[in-house]
């Protein structure tokens, strides 16, 4: 979009999209249950993926508990052979126990792993659904790298998340329980040391890990800065060394890499500080836990083989903190990323309230016109308009100043046509219409009364009804709950008004009639508002006020996809997609035959340049068309638009990146492709515009001057000077 469109920094600029450290969700618990939901088609592997984690915790525990009965019964009475059987059996026991910790930790974590990816595989379908189901409006708010960001980052989190992280801190809350229960159960005066150990160690995490999160983020953000420059200097180097900025982009990137380091070292010293600062607490407590455990011992207060298992939790007992600890900032940060992604996901979708839906038609001899169901292509479209929607047809005489004037509601009786005007009756046997006064007037002309038109009858945003002339054929057959009216391309703007941002109007009060099969063409200044009149016709933005309607039928009325696949556009901005010559061609219909897409290629003369390619239509167009001209990629998208064979074009500067030369090579090609179609023509270069139909001039949203080529240099107004500024300029 040309006109008004709000920018949000260049990539890589910091702000929402930088990602990293602790970032913490709204609402953490119902995000949580939301994102069970994903995971949770089959339950009974969750209930399996606890009960394993619940089994590995208790053989963790209960192996090393074993130590405390071997070791009493050693030290006991017994002879060798006997302390060695009986050393032997329970070895194997504690490795029984252990490979049943063992397999129940592969058990849940494949499990996980693949509930994991099932559910963020179903998480990023659903996002990139909701994608396409959005307006326009959302992606002009909203930056493409913090879109990109929701499927890499956020879904990366959340995948972790949910294949490692809950599942960790739920195993490290058992052990951490597990343990403490075994400590208090072993020596309770002794756990009162090691209760202080615990207290100062949760100090140190928390006073410690605080501050790494805090750096953490600055690093991020940091680091998104300088990725961001990078970016912009590798795809604007050619510009970079235009204006010869080197030295400058060196400056540029040696403050942001500076700034970077430094808050890095930080983060770093912190995040590595911390485990050994934790390490030394919980040895200082271990050494006090060994001196008390062994006077407790001597004392007869704990055994041996309680000492030996005490000092062994004892160690252990930080390892579940520290393993919380860190799983939670994991958890946190992806449970804001998931919060991302369904703010996106709850975002409206883009309304569609029409019902009229676009169908191939065919036409008999008599030019009666039938839906087209066969396999046969033609090209005749036309629109199929429900009974139940608010378009009423309505039969109608064309006054001699173009005025349509509803004749009644029309039956049929024997193959006569029967005249019953509103409110009024009509005698028998006499051919009347109802006048806007009210009256009837006798209709004595029966060839105007034969030839008698079609209308459509709705009411306006106003809230009055209003007639809109049909200039196709139409199908009004009795007991059939449509009808049928062919596409003729006749669109109209009637005093539309629009504004991107409410009080900054873009378009005030344009009015614009194309007829069928007419060129129309819209030059002005960039900004003017042009290509904003071609995306109000694609309903891409809907309008404040006025009304466009499409063969008589407000667009509002058609259903948005029916509506866009009868209009083909060719853009200023082309856009081509990874894959082969003849894929992007046919991405304009994608059942188009190799043959059909040749033909389209010819058409708009890219046959030519395609042949002399490596692998002429199968050669590889990769990163967005790098690999070709500006001029070949426009041509390639002229090919896709002649492919897709719609009713009416819409042309965007289709021609600004072509040479002169090659321009009128193709004049030829664009001609076929615009005939017998309606077309909408923006363009800078005036010369392509002058057999158009007619030319509006826009200014600052409004119509200037509007007519064809020969009236506007007549009246040597605002088109006159930019006609004549083009013939000096060349």
């Amino acid at each position: 979009m040309a006109e008004n469109r709000q920018r949000h920094g260049g990539p890589g600029r910091g702000g929402p999209g930088a990602r990293g450290g602790y970032q913490k969700p709204k609402n953490a618990g119902r995000t949580m249950l939301r994102l069970l939901g994903y995971i949770s088609g089959k339950k009974w592997l969750l209930v399996i993926v606890f009960l394993c984690v619940a089994a590995s915790a208790g053989a963790s525990l209960a192996g090393t508990y074993l130590i405390k009965p071997v070791l009493n019964d050693l030290v006991g009475d017994g002879t060798l052979s006997e302390k060695l059987l009986y050393l032997g059996k329970m070895l194997a026991l504690m490795a029984a126990v252990f490979l049943v910790g063992a397999a129940c930790t592969y058990a849940q974590s494949a499990i996980m792993a693949q509930l994991a990816h099932r559910g963020t595989n179903r998480l990023r379908g659903e996002l990139f659904d909701k994608l396409q189901e959005l307006p326009l409006s959302f992606f002009d708010r909203n930056p493409h790298g913090e879109l990109m960001s929701r499927f890499s980052n956020d879904a990366d989190y959340v995948q972790q998340m949910l294949e490692q992280s809950i599942v960790s801190i739920f195993s490290s809350s058992l052990m951490f329980v597990g343990i403490v229960a075994i400590l208090i159960v072993t020596c309770p005066p002794l756990f009162l040391i090691t209760l202080l150990v615990l207290g100062g160690s949760f100090l140190a995490i928390r006073t410690i890990g605080g501050r790494s999160r805090r750096l953490y983020q600055e690093q991020q953000r940091a680091l998104g800065e300088m990725n961001g420059n990078i970016q912009e200097m590798i795809e604007g180097l050619r510009v970079v060394k235009a204006f010869t900025h080197e030295d400058a982009a060196r400056t540029q990137f040696g403050k942001l890499n500076d700034a970077y380091f430094g808050v890095a070292k930080d983060a770093n010293f912190y995040a590595t500080a911390m485990m050994p600062i934790v390490g030394n607490v919980m040895n200082i407590g271990y050494a006090l836990t060994a001196i008390v455990g062994g006077l407790f011992a001597f004392g007869g207060m704990l055994d041996l083989g309680g000492l030996a298992i005490y000092l062994q939790f004892g160690r252990q007992i930080s390892q579940p903190m520290s393993q919380v600890s860190q799983q939670m900032t994991a958890l946190l940060s992806a449970l804001a990323g998931a919060e991302r992604i369904f703010e996106i996901i709850d975002t409206p979708p883009e309304t569609d309230e029409g019902k009229v839906t676009l169908v191939r038609a065919q036409k008999d001899e008599n030019g009666a016109i039938s839906e087209n169901k066969g396999a046969e292509r033609y090209h005749t479209w036309a629109w199929k308009v429900p009974r139940s929607s608010r378009l009423v047809l309505v039969p109608v005489m064309v006054e001699p100043d173009g005025t349509p004037v509803e004749l009644g509601q029309a039956v049929h009786e024997d193959g006569r046509l029967k005249m019953l005007p509103p409110n009024v009756d009509s005698p028998e046997g006499i051919w009347a219409r109802a006048e806007k006064d009210g009256s009837v007037t006798e209709v004595t002309d029966m060839a105007a009364l034969a030839a008698h038109g079609w209308a459509w009858k709705y009411p306006d945003r106003d809230g009055s009804s209003t007639l809109h002339i049909i200039r196709g054929s139409v199908r009004n057959v009795p007991g059939e709950d449509y009808c049928l009216t062919e596409l003729k391309g006749a669109v109209r703007l009637n005093d539309v008004c629009f504004s991107y941002v409410p009080e900054k109007p873009i378009l005030k009060h344009v009015s614009v009639y194309a007829n069928p099969g007419q060129k129309i063409a819209f030059v002005g200044s960039t900004g003017a508002g042009k290509t904003t009149i071609t995306n109000l016709i694609n309903r891409f933005y809907e309008i404040d006020s006025g009304m466009i309607t499409y063969d008589g039928i407000d667009v509002c009325d058609i259903r948005k996809d029916d509506l866009r696949r009868s209009l083909g556009s060719v853009l200023q901005d082309t856009h081509l997609f990874t894959g082969t010559v003849m894929e992007n061609i046919r991405y304009g219909r994608l059942d188009a035959t190799d043959e059909e897409c040749i033909a389209a290629a010819k058409s708009a003369n890219a046959h030519s340049f395609i042949r002399r390619l490596p692998d002429g239509y199968d050669t590889m167009v990769t990163g967005d068309g790098a690999n070709l001209s500006q001029g070949q990629r426009q041509l390639l998208a002229i090919a896709r638009a002649a492919v897709a064979d719609p009713p009416v074009m819409v042309l965007d500067e289709a021609t600004s990146s072509i040479d002169t030369r090659t321009e009128r090579h193709i004049e030829r090609g664009m001609d076929a492709l615009m005939e017998g179609r309606t077309v909408f023509v923006i363009a800078h270069r005036l010369s392509t515009v002058r057999n158009s139909n007619c030319i509006v001039v826009i200014e600052h949203g409004e119509i200037q001057e509007k007519g064809d080529h020969e009236a506007l240099l007549a009246e040597k107004g605002r088109y006159y000077m930019l006609y004549t500024g083009q013939h000096i300029l060349d």
